[in-house]
């Protein structure tokens, strides 16, 4: 002892001389300590002659002071920890001590600083063979760390260390006993046989034998547990499903490919897989469903071998059942994902979800498999799945048992379905949880998709996905709260499937949430029917058709009782107008609201009830129901169909029989009657028109260009000028305000333009009006049905509140706005020599603006009161109370209309049709 420190705890006693104390400077004759370090610290007895103290150049029979990287003789020569010669080294990085060869890394120099990513390249002499990836079951012995021999202590010199004696207050250092040979040869020995041990290879472990010990441990769990309550986590089960997996990887890669080992030969011809999933479905250990859909996501996941090809693999993910022939294989009782199809939010969604993505992915792979999963009999009773009726009315009785022929019969439960890769997938998609049912509609977007057209005829017939689709869709509409305001419904924006809840979060009205639910499920299917195969797509479409458009929504639009639901459903109509984009689910839905007609229309015909319901609500007494309608109808010219705008405006275009077909007679505009007020007046020759436009030409008619649309600058810039002054001057407010000529509605003018060209491009309209030659009208010209209503809105334009106003002229810009030359025509030609009882939209603006001036003699100090209503409408000034408010506010609406129409016709210019 030396100061109260024991030998392990001093740091200066190093036999050589000048070795000073770490708690002073006097020197210490102890010698059987290493100089410097305690004992403790020192890394190995290196037996090694010539190995050099730190310290100094004396030999010592210990390591003296260089770590075990650094001594040639221990490492073999190689300076790199781990490195094996004569000596174990207990340091290593990357792996256990006994499996390093002494290879250093390439191009590694000596005294080098490995990093960690370096590894020791075992020799093939003597090294034991690479570790398994897995661990024996049962008790293991566990190798014992090599412990290094420890230094044999040295003798005290004779005499002691020279050097200073003790200070003053010190005690005098007394020498430590060292122990005696004998004990020294013991620890020899103990580190040779220590060593022995280290150096013995371990011996071969047999992988099948691994594989079925730990199998029957887990079959061996249920015959000795007693307590049921112990979940699966925390008993051995997942810890040897884990080792199994680890087996398979490892043993496939060891033979070549496509060639399976005994491990999974064992696990398909005992089914394994079978069992699991029987024990899944039990849920015994509590757990135990989690536990095995991880093994079966991993197992299919891992390993490459083509596992769904086999029977004893495809019928737990299948089904099971007894079978003795390959036609097994589309016997689908589908255990397993069984487990998905009971219920949600049971805890194992994300389990779930990750199982049938492997499935997809698979199935992507190889689409043959998509029959594998799917066809075969049913759980319940044995018979095809695809036999068994999808409601009472298939099955072709007329009248249940005890049910008499009058009375309605009782309400039948439904069938249960058989629960396959599709059903759990879309009950996966109905999850609360965000992610799981993102998850699970991205997999059956991929499952759709499939490019071979066997595999989408076998999704449409051996599976619901069609009517799982459209039923959850036909839900979430009846769950919209019937009391939703339906101005609300028309303000929300469009919904997006892939954020789900963003659009509820925004904002909170009453039933958003049910609103946005729907919103975003149809977009769903919108985007399902647009990458899905062609069979799949028209397979979606049917169904939406017949359960949703034709069994809840037209039942709604035709009843006629109840304003509120005429209402909701024209705004949940439009809405579900603005969210579909796909060809064939938008071309279904056009043809259910407009019918097939194309012919042209007849006074009071109604061939397609719906569609003549849809239009007269246009012109509905009630404000409300009228501006809903105009709504919808506007959103339908937004889409990209051309049966829309052939339906209602170009099926009575086509044969030009609103021109006048010979030359206007002379006697045929006779001079201006005295009275005004006579009933049959014509507007032509209304003395505020010829008083008020001299120079527009409405008092003379100007002879026509064959009907043909304008060309040229000049003409172009004529009809410019004839909307810009259909508003006399006295009526007109827009030059009092900065910023109010028809060139602001241009650029708006020009992006509709450019939408409606690129839209109409893949239609195959001309480029020029039909010849008049070419036109043989076979009755009087009828502007169809959706015009008349239109064009008689605008007759009244004065008359009607401010935003039906704006709706009506905003459906006849979008109409005008339109590259076939006969709407071009009809629309935007002032100049047409129209044909006895015709009339144009310029020929109505002309009646409204002779109704205006009449209207306007008669209200004092109109010209004023006209700006202030304006500045009121701009939010210039704040609204107050005044007569003939709904008056000046038509015509502040009628001249912004003309404007825009100007624009219109100046954008359009002389080159008419698609670029």
């Amino acid at each position: 002892m030396y100061g109260g420190l024991s030998p392990s705890r001093c740091m200066g006693g190093c036999p050589h001389p000048g070795a000073r104390c770490a708690r002073g400077a006097v020197p210490i004759p102890v010698q059987g300590v290493h100089g410097g370090l305690s004992p403790s610290r020192c890394t190995g007895g290196c037996p090694h002659p010539g190995a050099r103290c730190a310290w100094g150049a004396i030999p010592i029979p210990v390591h003296g002071g260089l770590s075990l990287s650094r001594c040639k003789v221990c490492t073999g020569g190689y300076p790199h920890p781990g490195a094996r010669g004569a000596v174990p080294i207990p340091v290593h990085r990357g792996l256990s001590r006994p499996r390093c060869g002494g290879a250093p890394p390439a191009g590694l120099s000596p005294g080098a600083v490995l990093k960690p990513s370096d590894r020791c390249k075992p020799s093939t002499a003597n090294a034991p063979p690479p570790p398994s990836p897995f661990q024996l079951p049962g008790p293991v012995p566990r190798r014992s760390r090599p412990i290094p021999p420890r230094p044999a202590p040295s003798r005290p010199a004779p005499g002691g260390a020279t050097g200073a004696g003790p200070g003053p207050g010190r005690r005098e250092a007394r020498p430590v006993p060292v122990p005696g040979p004998v004990f020294a040869a013991m620890l020899s020995r103990l580190g040779a046989l220590l060593q022995q041990a280290v150096e013995t290879r371990e011996p071969s472990v047999d992988l099948l034998e691994a594989f079925t010990e730990h199998w029957k441990g887990i079959t061996g769990y249920y015959l000795e547990a007693t307590d049921e309550s112990v979940h699966a986590r925390q008993t051995d089960i997942p810890w040897r499903l884990k080792q199994m997996l680890d087996i398979l990887v490892y043993e496939e890669k060891q033979f070549p490919a496509g060639e399976a080992g005994p491990c999974l030969e064992y696990l398909l011809q005992h089914k394994v897989l079978e069992t699991l999933s029987t024990l899944g479905k039990a849920e015994y250990p509590p757990g135990m469903r989690q536990q095995v859909l991880l093994f079966f996501s991993r197992v299919l996941g891992q390993v490459q071998h083509p596992l769904l090809h086999y029977l004893n693999v495809h019928r737990p993910v299948q089904g099971g059942g007894a079978a003795s022939s390959p036609a097994a294989l589309s016997l689908p009782c589908q255990k397993l994902l069984q487990l998905s199809g009971d219920r949600l939010g049971c805890g194992t969604e994300k389990e779930e979800v990750q199982f049938a993505a492997i499935l997809c992915t698979k199935i992507k792979q190889d689409p043959t498999l998509l029959a594998y999963i799917l066809e075969g009999k049913s759980i319940l009773n044995g018979r095809r799945a695809q036999e068994l009726p999808a409601s009472p009315a298939e099955k072709g009785a007329e009248h249940p048992p005890g049910t008499a022929a009058g009375s309605p019969p009782a309400e039948p439960s439904p069938p249960r379905r058989d629960c396959n890769l599709v059903t759990s997938l879309v009950g996966l998609c109905k999850s609360k949880k965000s992610r799981v049912a993102l998850k699970a509609r991205e997999n059956l977007l991929l499952l759709v998709g499939l490019a071979q057209e066997a595999a989408a005829a076998c999704l449409v017939r051996s599976s619901t996905l069609c009517q799982l689709l459209t039923e959850h869709l036909c839900d979430l509409y009846s769950a919209v709260p019937a009391c939703t305001d339906p101005a609300d419904i028309l303000a929300l924006e469009r919904v997006s499937w892939r954020s789900q809840g963003d659009a509820a979060s925004d904002g909170v009205f009453l039933g958003k949430e049910s609103l946005a639910a729907f919103f975003s499920w149809l977009d769903y299917l919108d985007e399902l029917v647009m990458g899905a195969h062609p069979v799949v797509a028209d397979a979606i479409t049917e169904a939406v058709e017949e359960k949703f458009f034709q069994g809840i929504l037209q039942p709604q639009l035709l009843q006629i009782r109840s304003e509120l639901t005429v209402l909701s459903a024209t705004a949940m109509l439009t809405g579900t107008v603005r969210q579909i984009r796909a060809p064939p689910l938008l071309h279904r839905l056009v043809f259910f609201l407009l019918g097939p007609d194309r012919h042209p229309e007849t006074p009071g015909e109604a061939p397609y009830p719906l569609r003549t319901q849809l239009i007269d609500r246009c012109n509905h007494l009630s404000d409300e129901i009228s501006l809903a309608s105009l709504r919808l109808f506007e959103e339908l010219l937004q889409k990209p169909h051309e049966h829309v705008v052939h339906s209602l405006a170009l099926r009575n275009l086509e044969a030009r029989g609103y021109l006048q077909r010979s030359p206007p007679l002379p006697d045929e505009r006779g001079p201006p009657e005295p009275d005004p007020d006579e009933d049959g007046l014509d507007l032509e020759e209304d003395p505020y028109f010829t008083d008020g436009f001299p120079d527009a030409g409405f008092g003379t008619v100007k002879k026509p260009l064959r009907g043909s649309a304008p060309s040229g600058k000049g003409q172009v810039s004529e009809v410019v000028s004839s909307f810009l002054c259909l508003v006399p001057e006295e009526a007109k407010t827009s030059s009092c305000m900065e910023e109010g000529g028809y060139d602001t509605y241009v650029h708006d003018a020009l992006g509709t333009v450019h939408a409606c060209r690129a839209s109409a491009a893949p239609w195959g309209w001309p480029l020029a009006p039909r010849p008049l030659d070419s036109c043989h009208p076979e009755a009087a010209f009828y502007e169809g049905h959706f015009l008349k209503v239109l064009f008689d809105r605008m007759t009244r334009i004065l008359d009607q509140p401010y935003s039906l106003n704006l709706q009506v002229t905003s459906v006849l810009s979008r109409l005008a706005a339109l590259p076939h030359p006969h709407l071009h025509e009809y629309l935007l030609d002032p100049y047409l020599n129209l044909a006895p009882g015709c009339r144009s939209l310029f020929s109505v603006l002309v009646r409204v603006i002779g109704d205006l001036m009449q209207r306007l003699q008669r209200v004092p100090h109109c010209r004023a009161k006209l700006l202030l209503v304006r500045q009121q409408l701009m939010g210039l000034v704040p609204g107050e109370q005044m007569d003939h408010t709904m008056l000046f506010k038509g015509v502040v609406v009628l001249e912004e209309f003309c404007k825009e129409l100007a624009a219109i016709a100046l954008v359009k210019g002389p080159r008419e049709g698609p670029p």
